[in-house]
């Protein structure tokens, strides 16, 4: 035991209780056991938990999140290297979540060596590694969003990337985000470490469990495997989650699995390893950033109208649209409001509402948005909704939307006088704004209507009972989400076959603000890519911890093969033979590059653009080995859906094909995938089921997969807006096929730049219609912004 006046450091021993007593501050570092004991009369001592779950406090603690236990000052006593659990004190031991009631608990790294933990050579693994030292702060971090836009920058930006980097290793523990209920940990509902495939030969993913449950132990081998990356922007809800799965925490830039991080430059992306999971695509920004939205919605609005487009205000970025602005303002008449927005800024910041010319700031870059001056309003106050969007998968997309989410109120009663414009209690409904309000009161009920935020659910229980056809509300913010996420396809799948070197490694939660009108009308007013998970009341907890956990069951985590954590030139590439048991040693042959059978089939769908559904709809006729791998991926992910709902692709997504600026093979492959089973989804699994038993999706040469060896031929609909039709269609010959064949070597390294433009070039000699829009080679697609070369669909 050590005391000083102003801080106690305590470090761990094998099988000894861990008491500390001081009188400003207890730190203390947990044994093998994971028993914390702490011990102060002056300021409080805040204590957590290992992973045998053992917590005891003894003494008044004092201050935010303040924990009365049993005993006067004394030290109670902790569990050893067993876990049983003992006290001493008038009232008996306080044994379970503790930290459902201790304010928050950072483990960081200080900047002196850490002695190595005896529980590194410990063969059970069960208590986690400590390299570091608890230190006590009053409350979680106020930012965890502080690089929610401004970190949203172009490549120029300088935001820091987790690759490489040592960042400060830490778990936080927050009572208000950890809800487990009190009683040991053989009362929780024991679930399996591992989920498996749907299918054969298929390795199945992690499981992620909710505080009421317990994830069973996985054999010490594939456990030393599970490793987290730890950034400053963690937030505590992801790390209790991953905790809840036995994660440990590394610093190295090589072992981990996942990553909850800043988004990064682009070229960034290409140090993940295959086996690594960061939760950002590459150009994302395109739709994070103020400025970049804006332009993007407004390019699909100019090329498909405002019927389709006509969700998101009049918008003018400066200072290049100065001009524009000044004649839309004198135009308008002096009682208009605008809203002014810097691009690339969060929580509120720099935001105004003005109306007139004088307020204009003129220095710097801005967003400038006719302000919805008449928004739907509850008990006369104005709200918005933050709507979590989840993407696993750009090519082809999958997009999925939380049923549950946030509303936000602003804390005073709408007035649309002018002279309230001031009043940004009244007109921005941001939480960090807001909370500063003495008026601002707190909700931390999920099914309450109170206060100053609700669940998402609970205002549709509100306007339900009020007559309001929610329903239709909920569609309408569905088709804005698919939408907005199409129009930053292009810029990200570029970016993606550039630098990132398998589609498992990126996956991102987006927040959408939605806001209504009077006429319930929703209109979009920003998407930020690293939405806030900090969770400060039982109702953030019930919404967000439960949305992390669904979607972290939903990314589809894998336990690598051991050779692919292995250190940069370290030789020691044996495989774990239990671990490649766990993956059905089939990762390697599911790795393969397109075939030019494969390929020579995604040209001949993608040349017609303009083909009705019966010709379409022949694309499933034939399943070439990667059609089945990624329908049985898509189909592994649907079965993990939780509480999310997928709204691309689905049985009514085929409408939206045409906002794509270049067509996509897997798109249409997965579209006709579910208009032709989404109402009879266990006949297509059991297809599915059939074909992997036999292997199809590791690679075969069976002429009954094999697209142009097949003896049923679709023949091409006749195409809309037909210019000529005197010259050829695609015709897939046999005659055609050496010549693909001796294209083959050139694709040998597509696994980076530009090898779908060499797959196109391979086929672009096929005869093709001369219909405006069909064209095999990236030239159907428009090209993105300077920097952004637009590669092949292919």
């Amino acid at each position: 035991m050590s005391s000083s006046p102003a801080r106690g450091l305590v470090s761990s021993s094998l099988a000894g209780p861990l008491v500390c007593s001081g009188p400003a501050e207890a730190l203390v570092s947990s044994g093998p056991a994971g028993s914390l004991v702490s011990s102060s009369p002056a300021a409080g001592a805040l204590v957590s938990s290992g992973p045998a779950g053992g917590m005891v406090s003894s003494g008044a603690l004092v201050g935010s999140g303040a924990l009365v236990s049993s005993g006067p000052a004394e030290a109670l006593v902790s569990s050893g290297p067993a876990g049983d659990l003992g006290a001493s004190g008038p009232a008996g031991a306080l044994v379970g979540c503790v930290t459902s009631q201790i304010s928050a608990i950072h483990l960081t790294r200080q900047g002196r060596p850490s002695s190595p933990s005896p529980t590194d050579n410990n063969p059970s693994g069960d208590a986690q590694r400590q390299d570091a030292v608890m230190q006590v702060d009053g409350a979680e971090e106020e930012l965890p969003d502080e690089l929610e836009n401004a970190c949203s920058d172009d490549d120029d930006s300088d935001c820091l990337s987790i690759i490489g980097t040592s960042s400060t290793a830490s778990i936080a523990l927050s009572g208000v985000e950890d809800q487990m209920s009190l009683g040991t940990e053989d009362e929780r509902e024991e679930r399996p470490a591992l989920v498996p495939s749907l299918f054969p030969f298929f390795p199945p993913t992690l499981y992620f469990s909710s505080a009421t449950e317990k994830v069973e132990l996985l054999p010490a081998e594939q456990r030393r495997l599970l490793k987290w990356k730890i950034s400053t922007v963690t937030p505590n809800i992801v790390k209790h989650t991953v905790s809840r799965s036995h994660f440990k925490v590394t610093k190295k830039s090589h072992d981990w699995l996942g990553c909850w991080g800043h988004h990064m430059k682009s070229p960034g992306f290409k140090a993940i390893g295959e086996h690594q999971k960061l939760n950002h695509f590459p150009g994302t920004f395109q739709i994070g950033r103020k400025d970049r939205l804006w332009r993007n919605l407004s390019k699909m609005q100019v090329r498909f109208g405002k019927q389709e487009f006509s969700f998101f205000p009049r918008t003018f970025v400066l200072p290049q649209d100065i001009k524009l602005l000044r004649k839309a303002w004198e135009d308008g008449g002096s009682r208009q409001k605008w809203i002014i927005k810097p691009p690339a800024s969060a929580r509120g910041l720099g935001i105004q509402v003005i109306h007139r010319w004088s307020q204009m700031p003129r220095k710097r870059p801005l967003l400038v948005q006719k302000y919805l001056h008449k928004p739907y309003l509850i008990s006369g106050n104005k709200f918005d909704l933050r709507i979590y969007v989840y993407v696993t998968s750009y090519d082809p997309l999958r997009v999925y939307v939380y049923s549950d989410g946030l509303v936000r109120f602003a804390s005073c009663k709408y007035s649309s006088s002018m002279k309230t414009l001031g009043n940004k209690f009244m007109h921005l409904t941001n939480y960090s704004v807001n909370k500063k309000n003495s008026e601002y009161q707190t909700n931390s009920d999920d099914k309450a209507c109170q206060g100053h935020k609700w669940a998402l659910k609970a205002l549709w229980t509100y306007l339900g009972a009020k007559g309001v056809n929610t329903t239709l509300i909920w569609e309408k913010i569905k088709d804005i989400v698919i939408k907005t996420i199409i129009a930053s396809e292009p810029y990200v799948n570029s970016l993606l076959k550039m630098h990132v070197r398998t589609p498992y490694s990126c996956h991102e939660l987006f927040g959408f603000d939605i806001m209504l009108d009077e006429k319930l009308k929703p209109w979009i007013l920003e998407v930020n890519i690293s939405p806030s998970l900090h969770s400060n009341s039982a109702l953030d907890v019930a919404v967000k911890g439960q949305m992390i956990r669904n979607l972290l069951n939903l990314a589809g985590f894998r336990i690598p093969q051991k050779e692919d954590v292995v250190a940069p030139g370290n030789s020691s590439s044996s495989a774990s033979s239990s671990t490649s048991s766990l993956c059905g040693g089939i990762r390697e042959k599911m790795k393969h590059d397109l075939t030019a059978d494969e390929k020579v089939k995604r040209a001949f769908y993608l040349t017609q653009r303009f083909a009705e559904q019966d010709f379409l709809s022949t694309v499933l006729d034939v399943l070439t080995p990667e059609d089945v791998r990624v329908l049985a991926e898509s189909e592994d992910e649907f079965s993990r859906l939780g509480q999310f709902e997928r709204i691309f692709p689905s049985p009514a997504s085929s409408r939206y094909l045409r906002f794509f600026e270049c067509p996509r093979y897997l798109n249409l492959l997965l579209d006709q995938w579910e208009q032709r089973f989404s109402s009879s989804r266990t006949k297509g699994l059991s297809l599915l089921t059939r074909l992997c038993e036999k292997g199809v999706h590791l690679g075969t040469s069976d002429p009954a997969h094999m697209w142009s060896k097949s003896s049923y031929r679709p023949e091409p609909e006749p195409q809309r807006h037909q210019v000529e039709t005197s010259r050829p269609r695609v015709v897939v010959t046999h005659q055609r096929r050496p010549r693909l064949h001796g294209d083959e070597d050139d694709d040998d390294d597509d696994d980076d730049d530009g090898g779908s433009d060499r797959e196109a070039a391979s086929v672009s000699s096929l005869p093709v219609s001369p219909s405006p829009g069909s064209s095999v080679s990236s030239s159907t697609c428009s090209s993105p912004p300077p920097g952004l070369g637009q590669s092949s669909s292919l």
